[in-house]
């Protein structure tokens, strides 16, 4: 578990941002709240660079000023940063230990893998795009997280070598649970994953009980599409 606190100029409207979005919006879990509070704008400012290569290409950046602000941000490769409120529902929901070893389907800018490294021992992030991959892993080897691998992959397989995890987060809408992430949860860990259409999907959190999930609807969301031999085809989304 690393714990980075980085100078910043955002700290006044990150605490707004954990006090009206977060706190106020039912989050709990004070290890979240805190890792949010100190790691949330620092980061996503630090991962600019990255971001405003792919502008020229034609995204609109003006979102990425304010990070504070709930709603999505775009990263690049079609991707985005889910909201703030997102990710607390999601961390809230694992109910993260120091000593856990996470899996995280959905690298993205690495935010979201930055706050897991904060709160757990050992993060294992599989990210299908490898430009987005190899910015992430050099954002976050430059703010020293060394608790976490970057692997370019197929993320609804999972990653059966390092299993089993004490949780997993899915960053992307998948068609239904993917059996290979559920196989590779421990007995009795749970997985946070939007399932869905392209349209809508449900935030769920799944528990490995006895060998079988237990499914419970966090909230409404819309991500990106979870794509690989048990999520989505490229061409179907």
């Amino acid at each position: 578990m690393a714990t980075q606190i980085h100078p910043d100029g955002y700290a006044g409207e990150r605490q707004i941002m954990v006090a009206s979005q977060l706190r106020r919006r039912g989050i709990r879990d004070q290890r979240v709240l805190e890792a949010m509070a100190r790691d949330e704008d620092c980061f996503v400012v630090m991962t600019l660079a990255g971001a405003m290569t792919v502008a020229k290409q034609g995204l609109i950046v003006t979102e990425l000023i304010d990070p504070s602000e709930d709603h999505p941000i775009p990263i690049g490769e079609g991707q985005t940063v889910s909201q703030p409120y997102i990710v607390a529902v999601t961390l809230d929901a694992l109910s993260l230990q120091p000593s856990f070893k996470v899996l995280e389907i959905g690298t993205g800018s690495g935010y979201q893998t930055a706050l897991l490294a904060e709160l757990c021992r050992e993060v294992y992030s599989v990210e299908r795009h490898a430009p987005l991959a190899r910015n992430a892993e050099a954002t976050l080897a430059r703010l020293g997280y060394n608790n976490v691998s970057v692997i370019v992959g197929d993320g609804s397989q999972g990653l059966p070598a390092m299993a089993p995890f004490d949780a997993i987060v899915v960053s992307a809408a998948a068609p239904q649970i993917p059996t290979p992430l559920f196989e590779q949860l421990r007995e009795g860990a749970r997985m946070v994953i939007p399932v869905g259409p392209p349209q809508a999907q449900e935030l769920q959190l799944v528990w490995k009980q006895d060998g079988r999930p237990t499914v419970q609807s966090l909230d409404g969301c819309r991500f990106v599409p979870l794509i690989g031999g048990q999520g989505y085809s490229s061409s179907s989304w």
